[in-house]
């Protein structure tokens, strides 16, 4: 069955599914029940599926993982909304110290099949807290799995995954694409989250990103003069470095593209592989578009902050010039 929906609808309609599916999934978050959301992500679950299945939690990110750590060795599948991806850090502790953990600290014999929602990344104006792109913290921890869509199909098919799956899975959701549409084809729910996606061939130049810059890699790629293959990671840990390899190994060129600061960003992790697995193949260095190194700006500045096509052409002409 396909349907053209937005992003938000097509995450809706993926936690609908795993509902209906399995009476052990539950919702869990502040403002998910009668609101939907802040977002409006869950937006009539609530009244379909009734409060205990559909829970406002008090506003307490620590309390709303360690609750779910409880609630999944009770054997339920939580999944968790995290308001704003900056309200996530007073849960990372929990995230961290126990989400991450308690798999291999009891050897196998306890799972916690728990999937933490988090709206993440700028371009809607918002403020301070409420704009930001922590992915590469969270995929440096071993012990969790990491997945963050770039359009309606990718978040219908990755987020059914998510939460089927017997690991923690953190689940990045770019909130300026949640009003993307885009057809989804519900037969593709068992597709591989865990394999980047080639969502455009080409033979000069690799480009590779993922979540809310995707788009803009496929814009930049309509833009320019030069033949450019997008492929969008998807799954940022495990990292499916395998399939950049293979395009690089086409190309001989590559450009990394995030919105999260440069410094130790998932786009250094990239380079380091494909510069040992590529070596002989890499015609240019390669180069990396990002955020800046500095907090998230105020909401007028945004667009001097956030990598655009300019930025991505501008570093294509740089590795075919090289």
């Amino acid at each position: 069955m396909t349907t053209e929906l937005t992003m938000a609808k097509a995450l809706n309609l993926a936690m609908r599914t795993a509902m209906e599916a399995d009476n052990k999934v539950i919702l869990f978050g502040e403002d998910i029940g009668k609101l939907g959301g802040v977002f409006r992500v869950t937006d009539g679950l609530h009244k379909d599926f009734g409060e205990h299945r559909v829970i406002d939690s008090p506003l307490a990110e620590s309390g709303i993982v360690g609750t779910a750590i409880g609630l999944a060795m009770r054997g339920y599948r939580p999944v968790l909304e995290i308001q704003f991806d900056g309200f996530v850090f007073p849960g990372f502790d929990q995230i961290i110290s126990q989400l991450a953990k308690v798999h291999r600290r009891t050897h196998g014999s306890v799972k916690l099949p728990i999937t933490v929602r988090i709206p993440y990344g700028g371009g809607i104006g918002a403020v301070e807290h409420h704009s930001e792109s922590p992915e590469a913290f969270f995929a440096h921890i071993p012990g969790l799995r990491v997945l963050t869509p770039s359009d309606p199909q990718s978040a219908y098919s990755c987020l059914l995954s998510a939460i089927r799956s017997d690991d923690p899975v953190i689940f990045f959701e770019p909130k300026r694409r949640y009003w993307d549409k885009g057809v989804v084809d519900q037969s593709q729910a068992i597709a591989d989250p865990w394999r980047a996606r080639i969502l455009r061939t080409g033979s000069d130049v690799s480009v590779v990103a993922y979540g809310p810059m995707v788009k803009t890699a496929l814009q930049a790629a309509e833009a320019s003069e030069y033949s450019l293959e997008v492929i969008d990671l998807q799954s940022l840990s495990p990292l499916d470095d395998k399939s950049v390899a293979e395009s690089v190994q086409r190309t001989g060129r590559l450009v990394i593209v995030h919105e999260a600061p440069g410094t130790l960003g998932l786009g250094a992790e990239v380079a380091a592989r494909i510069g040992k697995s590529c070596f002989y193949n890499l015609m240019a260095p390669i180069e990396r578009v990002t955020g800046y190194d500095i907090p998230y700006p105020p909401s007028k500045l945004e667009e001097y902050y956030l990598p655009d096509h300019d930025r991505i052409l501008f570093a294509v002409d740089s590795v075919m010039e090289a």
